[in-house]
């Protein structure tokens, strides 16, 4: 049983077939599936999506927040968009934080004090609602860690983790989980294959980014882009990368995904369907 902590259903890439890429996902055993939202307007579409294809991945839920490569185009609405529709999704049971969040100091063109506005902003709301985050972090581990450091909270995933082992564990020390997908799949990985190796089992969680990051073998084998139905196929990787058995694996990242984000594991919990966390 296999869980996508990083997902964006909503992409446009599979609006033209997204029930085939649910039907697929939920034939692989992929029950849970995570899907941040990365700018305000799209918080509907998101929550609905949530609840259309619930049925079919039960342990389906999102966050709500505006993603770095969006932040040019964010304001002062956006950011009260965003609170508006956390206090109107307390009451969902499928909506587990904040997210996706966070610096993006590699695209080139992005304003660096914009985006730290927008995302200390979305940290201040976090801390406010005592929610987990979903940060993006790339070439910005230490800024990012400072920005934490400045409030109480409540931890969180940093997905796509291409930091120091000493990095790493300052977002483990913070109660944060390290995502890991499709880039540990390629062989001059050596990095991001170290930390998956080396990094405690208990702060690593499984992802796709579909349909970005896609794994090593996507365009051997002439697919398009990404999906969850691939997260079991990299999951096996990983689990090879750590070398311990898939089922190993999977009860680990599941536990851990579950531990970070207490309202998912409510949701998983009141579902027979579903594994406990403990």
């Amino acid at each position: 049983m296999w869980i996508d902590t990083h997902c964006h259903l909503d992409a446009p890439e599979f609006a033209p077939n997204l029930p085939a890429v649910i039907a697929a996902a939920k034939e692989r055993n992929v029950k849970a599936i995570l899907l941040p939202t990365v700018r305000a307007a799209d918080c509907q579409h998101v929550k609905a999506l949530a609840a259309l294809y619930g049925n079919e991945i039960p342990g389906l839920v999102y966050t709500l927040g505006i993603h770095p490569l969006y932040s040019a185009q964010a304001n002062e609405s956006d950011l009260e968009i965003i609170e508006q529709q956390v206090q109107q999704s307390l009451s969902d049971s499928r909506f587990v934080g904040i997210g996706e969040i966070g610096l993006d100091y590699f695209v080139e063109g992005l304003d660096p004090h914009h985006q730290e506005w927008l995302f200390h902003a979305q940290l201040d709301l976090a801390e406010k609602y005592q929610l987990p985050v979903i940060l993006h972090v790339r070439r910005s581990q230490d800024a990012t860690l400072k920005a934490l450091r400045r409030r109480k909270m409540n931890g969180g995933i940093a997905h796509a983790f291409n930091g120091s082992f000493q990095q790493a564990e300052q977002f483990i020390e913070l109660g944060f989980k390290l995502g890991f997908g499709g880039a540990a799949t390629y062989q001059r990985a050596l990095q991001i294959r170290r930390l998956l190796s080396d990094l405690p089992l208990e702060s690593i969680v499984t992802e796709t980014d579909s349909p970005d990051i896609p794994p090593a073998w996507l365009k051997e084998e002439g697919l398009s882009f990404n999906e969850p139905a691939f997260l079991p196929r990299i999951a096996h990787e990983l689990a090879a990368i750590r070398g311990i058995s898939p089922e190993d694996f999977s009860e680990a990242v599941w536990r851990n995904a579950m531990k970070v984000l207490p309202r998912w594991l409510a949701l998983c919990s009141a579902n027979p369907e579903l594994p406990l966390a403990s």
